[in-house]
């Protein structure tokens, strides 16, 4: 039986990591129409695999690269009790190996490294109508916490 394996993605990783981007952002079309048409990029991967502020991750199967998230360091709102939090994202998991607990395999390692930082608080973002992401990021312990709502314009398509 082959074995999942979680490790720190590598600059080698690049070119698979620009294919999960654009799975992430083919797949957040539906649920904002503001995301510019065409060929986009949300991440700057070579800078976040480089940097001391932040850590990817990665889930190779078989030699092939299956999952992945960051978590990048942020200063908090100067009236949080917090100065800083660890800030996931890039969170990405192939069709064919969902439902195998890798996004919570991911989220525990980028837990874990915000925490060896003197980290304490983890956050991330979610379209409230991807429902099966906020799922899995609940099973991951995560806790709904703040709704940001805007008014759609005549161009927008539901």
């Amino acid at each position: 039986m082959s074995e999942y394996s979680l490790r720190t993605a590598k600059v080698s990783d690049l070119d698979s990591l620009f294919s999960f981007e654009q799975e992430i952002i083919k797949a957040e079309r539906p649920f904002d129409p503001t995301i510019q048409k065409g060929e986009i990029s949300y991440y700057d991967l070579k800078e976040l695999i480089l940097g001391d502020e932040s850590e990817v991750m990665v889930i190779e199967w078989e030699g092939t690269l299956v999952a992945s998230g960051y978590v990048r360091l942020r200063l908090a709102r100067h009236y949080l009790d917090h100065k800083d939090y660890g800030y996931l994202g890039f969170m990405y998991t192939h069709p064919d190996h969902r439902g195998k607990g890798l996004n919570a395999q991911i989220v525990e390692g980028l837990k874990e490294w915000s925490y060896q930082k003197g980290i304490k608080e983890v956050r991330l973002t979610v379209y409230s109508d991807n429902l099966p992401a906020v799922k899995a990021y609940e099973k991951a312990g995560f806790k709904k916490h703040i709704i940001e709502m805007r008014l759609p314009r005549e161009e927008d398509s539901f």
